[in-house]
């Protein structure tokens, strides 16, 4: 393919910063201009001379606006095949100019909803004149070089101060970044009316991306997509890897679930340590009791400030990641002693409503499970009611269950999590490893309660959980079986709750 001159351009833009020193260059290569509205006066306003498009069309800028670039004369010149010798003809035969280059950007429309606009502002934001300008001279890319963001005005004015010239590689890479634009702006046109209803449709555009260091091991690449810095300042340590990612997830949704001060250490996306406690050292040397190996190399979060006294305990841990919403000078000073570090605040933010996952040769999409069961959401079925403090501690293990893998376990006492069975392929299991985790560290399971994610099958569990003390526990129910479960706790004395709710986590 040929390298191409650019004689002839075309520029009509929201944003104008930036532009004056690609336009100046233009004009010193003898680049003729056309141009509408607002960027008209502005290139005159730099005292280089450039043609109205009203003058190429005949016809004025009408409805408001609406209409003024969608003209034959315009769109002739951009979409004509330079080696087609009938498109040439054509062009001198209703007297329309080649176009050799396309600069245009598009309306704030995500601006304009993230604003709060009314309706009728946000539609005058969707595009059409500049959006049908990017297509065309993506689409004839071959000959016509289309510029479609600000972002790109530098790599524009390399190629115009090495005299102009693009080559076909050039041209086909400013085609793919406007497609690029074009798909974006349309996604988000859709998501705006699609909200109010709601069709059956997926459809997700993230212009961010962000290289990680590696993915979940080091042979595998890896992106972020999305704005991390959004969410979270960073004040140290090392870039944030695919894996701190997926821990960094888990842990702010886990610790959105507690109000008082909490502290919560999570490894590969499972808390193996959690305390609410009256102060945040209090609750992090509590976390820190519930399982001290597991606890290293982990990803530390809390939901209050972190001061020295904190800092000065967890900085006796190797940790990868520390987030909170805040932390005094001196205790940054401790905890930036250890340069990889990596320290995060959080910044206010939402979840997103809707969660996504490949898998196959698609995408999975569903509801974030928002569900939170308080004690009137607590159905007794045991002769035994649980008293106040083991309703606390019913709350405080369902919140935690909620967000271990499955098949998954919890037992917790005295707002303190004792230990969990995770990712068990039975639930017997998932107990019993809890059960064995919390006496390998010596915690007592004498009047501590119990959450399952999902119903028990059998009554194997609630009898393994009272012949270690456990005197609470809190399920979904809804096995055909619950009976049995039922029958044995009544038989010794335990008291169960049903949620109706299920929380499994795959």
């Amino acid at each position: 393919m040929e390298a191409k001159k650019i004689r002839s351009a075309l520029i009509s833009v929201f944003y104008k910063d930036n532009l004056d020193k690609v336009v100046k260059e233009l004009s010193k290569l003898g680049v003729t201009i056309y141009s509408t509205g607002g960027t008209l006066s502005f290139i005159n306003e730099l005292g280089i001379d450039a043609k109205s498009v009203e003058s190429l069309t005949s016809y004025p800028s009408i409805l408001g606006g609406r209409v003024k670039t969608l003209h034959p004369k315009v769109f002739g010149g951009i979409l004509a095949r330079r080696e087609n010798s009938t498109d040439l003809q054509q062009l001198e035969e209703y007297q329309i100019p080649e176009i050799d280059l396309v600069i245009v950007d598009l309306y704030p429309f995500e601006e304009t909803v993230a604003s709060g606009a009314a309706d009728q502002d946000i539609i005058e934001k969707v595009d059409i004149g500049g959006i049908s300008l990017i297509r065309a001279a993506a689409k004839n890319h071959k000959d016509v070089l289309i510029v479609s963001s600000r972002e790109q005005y530098e790599e524009l004015y390399e190629i115009l101060l090495q005299g102009g010239e693009t080559s076909y590689e050039q041209r086909r890479k400013f085609a793919a970044m406007a497609f690029n634009v074009s798909s974006h702006y349309d996604t988000a046109i859709f998501s705006y009316f699609n909200g109010e209803f709601g069709l059956p449709v997926f459809k997700q555009s993230l212009e961010s991306g962000k290289p990680l260091r590696y993915g979940e091991n080091p042979h595998q690449k890896a992106a972020f997509f999305g704005n991390f810095a959004d969410m979270f300042e960073q004040l140290n340590g090392k870039e944030v890897s695919y894996n701190n990612m997926l821990d960094i997830d888990a842990a702010v949704a886990l610790i959105n679930e507690f109000a008082e001060p909490t502290f919560a250490i999570l490894k590969h996306t499972n808390a193996c340590g959690l305390a609410t406690r009256d102060t945040v050292e209090d609750a992090y040397v509590a976390a820190f009791e519930c399982d001290p190996v597991s606890a290293f190399g982990g990803v530390l979060i809390t939901n209050r400030s972190i001061n020295k006294a904190c800092a000065e305990e967890v900085n006796k841990l190797f940790f990868e990641v520390i987030i909170a919403p805040s932390y005094d000078a001196d205790a940054l000073e401790v905890l930036k002693s250890k340069k990889n570090r990596i320290i995060l605040v959080a910044k206010s933010f939402a979840l997103p409503e809707l969660q996504s996952r490949s898998l196959l040769n698609g995408t999975v999409v569903q509801e974030r499970d928002t569900a939170v069961e308080e004690m009137g959401d607590m159905k007794v079925v045991t002769n035994v009611a649980p008293r106040r403090s083991e309703v606390d501690d019913l709350i405080f293990a369902n919140k935690v269950v909620k967000h271990s893998k499955s098949n998954a376990i919890v037992l917790a006492k005295n707002g303190q999590l004792l230990a969990s069975g995770v990712g068990q392929t039975s639930r017997v299991d998932a107990l019993k490893q809890a059960v064995e985790k919390a006496k390998s560290f010596g915690f007592s399971l004498e009047g501590a309660a119990l959450a399952s994610d999902a119903f028990f099958p059998f009554a194997d569990c609630v009898e393994i959980a009272h012949k270690e003390g456990i005197c609470s526990i809190i399920q979904p129910g809804g096995s055909v079986r619950d009976n049995d479960s039922i029958e044995y706790c009544d038989a010794n004395g335990l008291a169960m709750v049903f949620t109706g709710v299920r929380h499994f986590k795959h």
